[in-house]
This record gives structure tokens, C-alpha cells and sequence, in this order.
């Protein structure tokens, strides 16, 4: 799969570049700064839980 690096847009190649998605290290590292940093945040939930969807584990003792 062809694709380009998001940081730098240079053209990268999955079955060859051991970076990919990004082309090089210093992308990649620049990426995980990004994200550390606090420049990239997630805006809201991928999934949205509610109290009910989770089971404490003495509860999951009590059904057993």
C-alpha cells in the first residue's frame, strides 16, 4: 500500500518502509511529540459506555 507520511506528505510504501505510516523516524517521532504535547487530542468518545455496561467483578462472582 502506497501512502503518504502525515507529517512530512512524502510518499511511503507499507511492504517496504519499516516506519510506515510515517516515512522516517524522525516523522514518526515527531507524531508521538505531537500527541504527548497535547497538539492532537481526541474530541470525544469512539464509544459511548454507560454505568450498565460495565460488571464489577463481585457481581460477576455472584452470577457464577
Amino acid at each position: 500500500m502506497i501512502w503518504r507520511c502525515p507529517i512530512c506528505r512524502t510518499a511511503t510504501d507499507s511492504a517496504a518502509d519499516r516506519h510506515f505510516p510515517f516515512c522516517s523516524e524522525r516523522c514518526r517521532r515527531s507524531d508521538l511529540g505531537a500527541w504527548a504535547s497535547g497538539q492532537y487530542v481526541i474530541s470525544e468518545p469512539a464509544l459511548e459506555f454507560d454505568d450498565t455496561d460495565f460488571v464489577t467483578r463481585e457481581e460477576e462472582e455472584n452470577e457464577t
